[in-house]
């Protein structure tokens, strides 16, 4: 049986949820506060882990930051009323592997759990420790990046999307399918937080070198390829 910690402080969502979760073979453990939430995060060996935002004692994003510095495997499902693009890329940002607006479809909320939990399955299995594309190098193991040999600081995030567009090099991949690949999500033609990550990364990558990787291919998405 799955065991998950739900960080929620409203109880009586909480209890819903549980309950809702229990009906489908999960065992729930509920934190009413962010400073509890961590505690039971770091003292048990959960599966996953469903944290709010607005938090009490500590805030969904700080807690979700500390417990993935302690556990970089597990998966983290932020459920908020916290919805715009900025919202959701603090949230990623900040190391969560899905981000689900309230208020949502229960079946929605399975349909994600799943998927989170199923990446790291895929993820245990072993992938090439050393990624490399002209002059830019990413390390599996030790999740740092460097280009023409300057380490480049990328968030959890960014590096996930670099590395399938490394993975997919000189071809066209549609923001339906990077919101798919990277986010395990389909993608909201009402937010823009895909080419916003596109441009973090455009930034960090190829702003201050001689050619650039990342290119957009209007109405269709982008393409990693050098060009001088």
């Amino acid at each position: 049986m799955n065991r998950i910690l739900l960080i929620e402080d409203e109880e009586r969502i909480a209890e819903l949820i549980k309950k809702s979760l229990e009906e489908q073979a999960y065992w729930v453990t509920i934190a009413l506060d962010g400073l509890t939430g961590k505690k039971l995060a770091v003292a048990n060996d959960f599966d996953l882990i469903i944290t709010d935002i607005i938090l009490p004692g500590m805030n969904g994003i700080t807690l979700c930051k500390e417990i993935r510095s302690l556990k970089p495997v597990i998966p983290i499902i932020m459920l908020t009323a916290l919805g715009t693009t900025d919202d959701k890329v603090d949230g990623f940002d900040a190391g969560a592997d899905d981000y689900l607006v309230k208020p949502f479809d229960f079946r929605e909320l399975l349909v994600r759990i799943r998927a989170v939990m199923n990446r790291k399955s895929v993820n245990l299995i072993v992938q090439p420790i050393i990624l490399k594309y002209a002059d830019l190098e990413l390390n599996n193991q030790t999740k740092t990046v460097s280009r023409s040999g300057k380490e480049i600081s990328l968030t959890p995030k960014e590096l996930k999307l670099l590395e399938y567009m490394m993975q997919n090099s000189e071809r066209v991949l549609s923001r339906a399918e990077i919101a798919e690949k990277v986010w395990e999500t389909h993608f909201d033609t009402g937010t823009n937080f895909i080419d916003v990550y596109i441009n973090y990364l455009r930034k960090k990558i190829d702003k201050d070198f001689g050619s650039k990787l990342i290119h957009t291919k209007s109405g269709l998405g982008f393409i990693f390829k050098e060009e001088i």
